[in-house]
């Protein structure tokens, strides 16, 4: 499938997929959804509530490894120990990792940005002092974890392109992988995304979603 790299309004990169009309992030920015959704409204509200060592995040949908690299540098800013396991089919060329320009934008090294994607995969390496990730190349119905997370970010395609990304039977594998307490969030805020969360057992609350979205979904396993 064809596949470009396009500047999203807050000057960060994406990828868009011009057969499916879909991007990696928002094109009102991917820098500013990324830090709005999974940082501002997941991990810093979690971490409000648990100081675990380490904190164990799910991403579903690896993709860029925007998500990943933020929370890096917040791991590190912070100096929070981060166990980040990151879930991804199909992983993004080592072309389009250099044109991704998020170091540059976020003043960060990219000798950090570059070891997270040239780690190898199915094996867990440390990134920096307070961070190491887990590159699992795999579907997300493939998912079997078990009480193992204390956050997921659920950042996989919408679900108008991939709707079986998005239903009961995958919300009830992200109930499963968490730990009781634990947290979801999600860029999306669609109906039936959260009716499907609440049958499989989360509590969900709509929130102020990014720039260009109204809402978006936090869920917590109770």
């Amino acid at each position: 499938m064809k596949r470009k790299i396009i500047i999203t309004d807050d000057g960060s990169t994406t990828i868009h997929l011009p057969d499916l009309d879909e991007q990696y992030h928002s094109k009102h920015g991917a820098i500013q959804e990324a830090y709005h959704v999974f940082i501002n409204t997941g991990l810093e509200y979690l971490l409000k509530q648990l100081q675990p060592n380490p904190l164990k995040i799910l991403e579903i949908g690896l993709g860029t490894g925007l998500n990943a690299f933020i929370t890096l540098l917040e791991a590190d800013k912070n100096k929070i120990p981060i166990s980040f396991t990151g879930v991804e089919a199909y992983p993004i060329s080592s072309l389009e990792i250099e044109k991704l320009n998020y170091p540059l934008l976020l003043n960060s090294t990219e000798a950090y940005f570059k070891k997270l994607h040239q780690s190898e995969w199915e094996k867990q390496i440390s990134i920096s002092t307070h961070f190491s990730i887990l590159k699992r190349k795999q579907f997300f119905s493939e998912i079997t974890d078990k009480n193992n997370f204390h956050l997921i970010y659920f950042d996989a395609f919408g679900a108008r392109v991939q709707p079986e990304l998005w239903t009961e039977q995958i919300f009830k594998k992200m109930y499963t992988a968490l730990k009781k307490g634990g947290v979801l969030v999600t860029y999306s805020a669609k109906g039936s995304v959260r009716r499907a969360m609440q049958t499989v057992g989360f509590e969900v609350e709509r929130l102020p979603g990014p720039p260009g979205k109204r809402e978006m979904l936090r869920a917590r396993k109770i």
